[in-house]
């Protein structure tokens, strides 16, 4: 795990534990909001790291690491700037049967990183086994080390090993951050504390408990859970998080409450609009997404500007600031497939593409023209093929027509649908396309050690 700041201090203080598909930044906001001093993102892979490109968004006014599907693997911002930490691993716990791997790897990050570095283990079955374990460790030079109290097959039901945190606490020298207490210990704010005694730990993460309830941070108490689903939703909108990690996160919120009607809404909702609006935020959504489009809006004038390229008369054209994610599409469905269905149906001519790209950064921009009248996305793509299916996005919702997401393809798509290769239901793509409903199921806890980061320069 490398840090984001020389300076971070792992002497008591309130941590956000990595949780994969929870740590992403509107998560990681929120608790900082409600008093965590130090925020994880979730277990990202080394490799995946390794390929993305760094982007200074300017819009959202983020730094992102974006994969080569243009998908964002990780975003930051100057609001968590010195509080959050990068968790890289992709092992699991299962480095804890190899220790000489253990040392080198931690050893060589140590030595090679002008970043402080962390670990987090599992107790070994034997407690002489954890402490020689942990004391290998400690003289890598690591700054802290997080312990989650329970054996590599034991699951959150199992009571955790507060001895044996207390027993590596009294052993090291450096500071050792308990971790496991949500499920025994942690149902509010002392119980953080009471859990650090216990356990003789310098500081606490924190993970399920935050997860159901980030407000667990608050000194004061913790805060209605709709007021802070709200407040979550807010930053997942203004960071443009993508719909399905932010149902994800209020799927596990509402637990019990799924089958509420509100939960029901949300088990519903297909798109950031349509969660927004089972929560009472459609007009923030509404003036949120205006507001982004006004800025980059005016960014790409101000790009045009600085090229010495007189700006498009674009007056007349229908814009949205939308982008085509293929995770969102069955395999053999677009938007752009859709659009020339409907035009075919109407006795329409097909449309037609007009597809420019900007010398600067080498983005393209298409606008579509259906029926003589033109839309565009307002937001710029790295490929002609994904701007043309974002120009075909816009004009689908500007007609209120199926854009054949999940869910929703229409049915004179489904026999082409049908036709499609069958699929490995195990492989890769077939997991990308997992249904909305897998959307509540409980995520897995990284608890892994750290592994190299390619994120210097934040």
């Amino acid at each position: 795990m490398i840090l984001n700041s020389l300076s971070l201090c792992y002497h008591n203080k309130l941590i956000l534990a990595p949780m994969v598909r929870v740590g992403t930044l509107p998560m990681r906001l929120l608790a900082l909001d409600y008093g965590a001093d130090i925020v994880y993102c979730e277990e990202l892979i080394d490799l995946k790291m390794i390929q993305c490109k760094r982007v200074v968004n300017e819009v959202l006014s983020t730094v992102d690491f974006v994969a080569p599907d243009d998908r964002v693997v990780f975003r930051t911002c100057e609001r968590e700037q010195n509080r959050v930490v990068f968790q890289m691993g992709g092992m699991g716990a299962a480095l804890l049967s190899d220790p000489d791997k253990i040392e080198k790897i931690l050893s060589t990050l140590v030595k090679g990183t002008r970043r402080p570095v962390t670990c987090k283990i599992r107790i070994l079955p034997s407690l002489e086994d954890t402490l020689s374990l942990v004391k290998r460790i400690e003289r890598t030079g690591i700054a802290a080390i997080a312990v989650h109290g329970r054996k590599r097959e034991e699951r959150p039901q199992h009571p955790v090993s507060c001895e044996v945190i207390k027993a590596i606490a009294d052993t090291l020298s450096i500071p050792v951050i308990a971790n496991g207490g949500s499920h025994d210990h942690i149902q509010q704010y002392s119980d953080i504390e009471d859990f650090r005694q216990a356990t003789a730990a310098s500081s606490v993460m924190v993970a399920r408990a935050a997860m159901w309830n980030p407000s667990i941070f608050l000194k004061e108490g913790l805060r209605p859970l709709e007021e802070v689903m709200q407040k979550y939703i807010r930053y997942a909108v203004q960071y443009d998080n993508h719909y399905t990690n932010t149902k994800y996160c209020l799927c596990q919120m509402l637990r019990e409450q799924l089958e509420s009607p509100q939960g029901r809404l949300l088990h519903a909702a297909q798109s950031s609009r349509e969660i927004c609006e089972a929560f009472g935020l459609g007009a923030f959504y509404e003036e949120t997404t205006q507001e982004l489009d006004a800025q980059q809006a005016r960014l790409s004038a101000k790009t045009s500007e600085q090229t010495g390229e007189p700006a498009e008369d674009t007056s007349g054209v229908i814009k949205m600031a939308v982008k085509f994610d293929r995770r969102a599409y069955p395999a053999q469905i677009t938007p752009k497939m859709c659009l020339l269905e409907w035009c075919r149906r109407e006795k329409l001519a097909q449309p037609v593409y007009e597809t420019v790209q900007r010398p600067l950064d080498r983005l393209f921009s298409s606008i579509v023209t259906v029926a003589e009248q033109k839309y565009q996305s307002t937001l710029w793509d790295k490929s002609k093929k994904l701007a043309e299916q974002a120009a075909a996005i816009v004009c689908l919702r500007s007609q209120g027509l199926p854009e054949g997401r999940l869910g929703e393809e229409s049915p004179s798509l489904h026999k082409r649908k049908r036709e499609a290769p069958d699929q490995d239901p195990g492989g890769p793509r077939a997991q990308e396309l997992a249904q909305p409903g897998d959307l509540c199921k409980k995520p897995f806890v990284a608890l892994g050690s750290g592994e190299e980061s390619p994120l210097e320069g934040w």
